[in-house]
């Protein structure tokens, strides 16, 4: 978890100059736009509403579907840890939501429900398994003995989650959450890509890539991989502090 993966400036520039060399050597705006005409693209792009509105509308439902997933996966591994019969029953179907492919999931809720909250959904279903399994190992590596012992010395409920369990589960949350985030933004926009509900940003590349127009498609991926990003970072910035105030209240 101490690991640092930062972004360093000169890798972004040699990248940078790799997309650059191949454009030029490809000499085709169809194939392969300039950085320089993307980044132009996106500020024109950010002058206007609908920019605006279609980036707060996909970043609103892959952030509800991963609170939701968050939270439900998190209670369904409490009643995991305390109830076997909950724990069998649900082995099978997280077994199957992190084997089929996000696509065949797609394609069925497209069937039942409307696209317009297709990416909540989606998000929600691929961030359950990872929130739920870790979660739950969180929960089994707490010492046994020291729950006896507070059993013994009938320690309050409340203090055991508080100075035993989240001390312990808290750092299994925390590689649950950093694997998730980008998993939910990959997974949601490729169901507003498939499903182009109104005003989206798959709305957007499906509609760039039927247009073949470059410049918007590389535009709105850089704008996919920044909110991606910047929403990861506040994530796990909120998670990182809340560990920091459970190792000062102890």
């Amino acid at each position: 978890m101490n690991q640092k993966h930062e972004i360093r400036i000169w890798a972004v520039l040699f990248w940078m100059m790799i997309w650059q060399f191949a454009s030029m050597w490809l000499d085709s705006d169809i194939l392969l736009v300039p950085p320089v005409s993307v980044v132009c693209r996106l500020g024109q792009l950010m002058l206007t509403a609908v920019f605006w509105r279609s980036v707060l509308f996909t970043l609103s439902r892959i952030a509800m579907g991963f609170s939701l997933a968050v939270v439900t996966g998190s209670v369904l591994a409490v009643l995991a840890s305390r109830i076997t019969r909950v724990k069998e029953l649900l082995a099978p179907l997280m077994l199957i939501v992190k084997s089929v492919p996000v696509a065949s999931f797609i394609i069925l809720a497209l069937i039942w429900f409307s696209s317009r909250n297709l990416s909540i959904l989606i998000s929600f279903l691929m961030v359950l398994p990872i929130i739920y399994t870790n979660v739950l190992c969180g929960i089994g590596s707490v010492d046994r003995q020291l729950i006896e012992m507070a059993q013994v010395f009938r320690i309050s409920q409340l203090r055991v989650i508080r100075y035993l369990y989240l001390p312990q589960i808290m750092p299994f949350f925390y590689s649950a959450c950093s694997v998730a985030l980008g998993l939910s933004w990959k997974a949601g926009v490729a169901a507003e890509v498939i499903g182009m509900p109104g005003g989206s940003v798959g709305e957007r590349l499906q509609q760039a890539k039927v247009y073949l127009d470059t410049p918007d498609l590389f535009a709105w991926t850089l704008v996919i991989a920044v909110a991606s990003l910047g929403f990861e970072k506040v994530v796990l910035f909120l998670i990182k502090r809340a560990m920091l105030l459970l190792q000062k209240m102890k």
